[in-house]
């Protein structure tokens, strides 16, 4: 069970966060320039990662500690000023970022320190796709399953990944144990033998995110990559570590919020530019249409920045998070997902009614990818369930 200790004694000054949001800014400028042509093509984002590398973002994009790190805050507003300018590179840098945090949710404090000081020096970029506790735990056939072995385990299998499949240089995955069943988080080395990668083509939206399935033939595992136990139920499941799950999701709420701002911005570029169905001019129907897609964001942009703060308290308390912390979180990333995802596909898909402009589409796609696989009325029912009995469980994890 993890031990992870208070961050507040390592978060950066506000002389850095000031730096790093200037090259996230300076970055996300770099993205937009080529945004449309990097999406028609859809390939691999080899030449994103680079850049992202250069930048310093996947080094600075990790846990906060001595001298390295960035908190929760800094962060996300990272990842939605990126993801502004290009989602499918926003999705790519927030599950590197929570990713990133798997030591700190699974691992004992001391293998969680020695992992993001490794992974700071290598300048490891991560990816990966860990199942939230859940009925799916029952399944005969796990899709991961693990061998033991002297020295480790061996592991098989195949998983889908959402992003940096072929870039990446460490994977997290969970899968079952063979002989005990339990369920293992595990980090994979991108270059380890018996690992390929089956890139995805031809995606509706997030073209440039890399995903595609990871495929594991015989892969030797060592003990100092298991990270830790993933619970089989909510239940039983540590209150920090329970924290994994609604902070990707909070994350991706940060990439589908950043999404509906840059169509917005570059739908009133647009129109501004003259290249719109029907200019500013002294239109009240204009005005109005903008004012509600401008108002809307606005309003998912609080309760997102609201999650986002309650998140950062309960990541700072680390180990000494309670119960009831814990599902409060999940409540409010849940009732940030509900209003961000309705914002997001709302706005994109009325920008492309107000500006007649090549790659305007790439926006709705993109927010209709991100929000496809999480159902509104099971994060509602979840929403309504804690409001009325604050049951402890966690809301409304999505597969």
């Amino acid at each position: 069970m993890p031990t992870t200790p208070s961050t507040n004694g390592h978060r950066p000054s506000d002389a850095q966060r000031r730096a790093l949001l200037r090259t996230a800014r300076d970055v996300a400028d770099d993205f937009a320039a080529d945004a449309i042509v990097r999406d028609q093509a859809g390939k691999p984002p080899t030449d994103e990662t680079a850049r992202l590398r250069e930048a310093g973002l996947p080094t600075s994009l990790t846990p906060p500690g001595p001298g390295r790190g960035t908190d929760w805050r800094t962060g996300c507003a990272v990842i939605r000023e990126i993801a502004a300018a290009d989602s499918s590179v926003g999705d790519l840098l927030a599950r590197h970022y929570v990713h990133a945090w798997s030591g700190r949710f699974y691992a004992s404090h001391h293998q969680a320190a020695a992992l993001e000081e490794e992974s700071v020096r290598e300048q490891w970029l991560w990816t990966g796709a860990v199942h939230a506790p859940g009925p799916d735990d029952d399944s005969d056939v796990p899709d991961l399953s693990l061998r033991p072995r002297a020295n480790g385990y061996v592991l098989n299998g195949r998983r889908s990944v959402d992003t940096a499949v072929a870039a990446a240089d460490q994977i997290v995955v969970d899968a079952v144990c063979a002989t005990t069943g339990d369920v293992l988080v595990v980090r994979i080395p991108s270059g380890a033998r018996g690992v390929s990668v089956e890139p995805a083509h031809d995606r509706l939206g997030q073209r440039v995110a890399g995903a595609g399935e990871i495929v594991l033939d015989r892969v030797a595992v060592t003990p100092g990559q298991v990270l830790g136990r993933r619970p089989h139920d909510e239940e039983s499941t540590a209150p920090f570590t329970a924290l994994a799950e609604p902070a990707l999701r909070l994350a991706l709420c940060h990439v589908a919020l950043g999404t509906a701002e840059g169509a917005l911005t570059e739908a009133r570029d647009l129109s501004r530019g003259g290249r719109a169905h029907r200019l500013p001019g002294e239109d009240p129907d204009l005005f109005l249409t903008y004012g509600e897609l401008a108002s809307a964001a606005q309003t998912a942009n609080a309760v997102v920045d609201r999650a986002t703060d309650v998140m950062a308290q309960a990541l700072d308390t680390g180990a000494h998070l309670d119960p009831e912390g814990a599902a409060a979180v999940a409540a409010l990333v849940a009732t940030a997902e509900t209003v961000t995802s309705k914002a997001a596909l709302r706005i994109t898909a009325r920008v492309l009614e107000l500006a007649d402009a090549p790659g305007l589409d790439r926006f709705w796609r993109n927010a209709r990818v991100l929000t496809a696989h999480r159902p509104a009325a099971h994060r509602l029912r979840s929403i309504g369930e804690h409001y009325l009995n604050g049951s402890h469980r966690a809301v409304a994890a999505f597969r």
